[in-house]
This record gives C-alpha cells, sequence and structure tokens, in this order.
C-alpha cells in the first residue's frame, strides 16, 4: 500500500500516496501547458486535436490517411473523428474522398489552405513550444520524456502508432 506524502504547507492537504503527487502535478503540468497551447490555437480558430490532425496529413501527404488511422495516430483519443474533419473540410483547410475500389474507406488529405495555415502557424508554435518547456535543459527534457514513456506505456492500447515514439 503507498504511503502517504508528507506536505510543509500546513494549508494544503497531504496526498494520499506518491503515486497520487505524480498524478496530480501531471494533471496540474498539463493544465498549465494546454492554457499556452490554447492561447495560440484559439487564434488561428483550431483545436490542439485539429492542429495534430492537420500536422499528420501533412506529413503523409500527398497521399490520403484512411480516416480511421489518422484517428488512431492522433495525440488524444477522440470519439467523433467525423466531426472534427467536417469543420476542418468546412474551413478548406482539409479534403475527403471515398476509395474507388473500397467505397467504405475514406481518405483524408489536407489542401494546400491547410498546409498555408500550418506554415503561417510553424514559428509561433516553435517559440510555444519554448515558452511552455524552455526553462528545462536538453538533459531535463530527455529525462521527462523518458519518465512519461515510463509512466504511460502500460496504458497503451497494442495498436496505438504512439507505442513507437
Amino acid at each position: 500500500m503507498a504511503t502517504p506524502t508528507p506536505h510543509s504547507t500546513d494549508s494544503l492537504p497531504a496526498f494520499d500516496s506518491s503515486e497520487q503527487e505524480v498524478y496530480l502535478q501531471l494533471w496540474r503540468c498539463y493544465d498549465r501547458l494546454k492554457a499556452i497551447e490554447d492561447e495560440l490555437f484559439n487564434r488561428h480558430d483550431l483545436s490542439a486535436q485539429q492542429y495534430n490532425a492537420l500536422r499528420l496529413l501533412e506529413a503523409a501527404s500527398p497521399e490520403g490517411t484512411p480516416t480511421m488511422e489518422l484517428g488512431r495516430r492522433l495525440i488524444s483519443r477522440m470519439p467523433d473523428t467525423t466531426r472534427m474533419l467536417d469543420r476542418l473540410e468546412k474551413r478548406g483547410l482539409v479534403k475527403r474522398q471515398r476509395l474507388a475500389d473500397n467505397r467504405r474507406v475514406v481518405e483524408v488529405m489536407i489542401t494546400a489552405d491547410g498546409k498555408k495555415l500550418l506554415e503561417k502557424m510553424s514559428a509561433d508554435v516553435v517559440a510555444m513550444h519554448n515558452r511552455q518547456l524552455g526553462h528545462l535543459g536538453p538533459q531535463q527534457q530527455q529525462q521527462l520524456v523518458k519518465l512519461l514513456k515510463l509512466a504511460r506505456k502500460p496504458h497503451e492500447d497494442n495498436q496505438c502508432d504512439w507505442l513507437e515514439f
């Protein structure tokens, strides 16, 4: 059984376990980093998930990516990839087409406007990541990456593309 983690501040309750403390620290860190991310993506009327989809489609360009495969590659699990793609298609950032030899498969491709938006955002995205984590040195960043991979590994779906990263 995990032991409670002591605190130096009497005004805050002690954590029930070191695992709870780690989890809550991760959650708080995510919240703070996400706020910085939201500032950027809101200026471009995008969600982080939409940006992630555009980046994945750009990497696959000029080929298309089947919708189901795109859903598997997204950073966050998303129950309604179709609705997200509807919004991107309405803005002219992606296009979809059914495969001629298998009408059940819908391929998604980034458009020229989608590529232009990513290019326009590129420097701001680099600056955002620097703002989020640039205060950590390269060794600290690599150590954090290793620890985060270890933490998530037992919880990943075996078919998840993120197991490779």
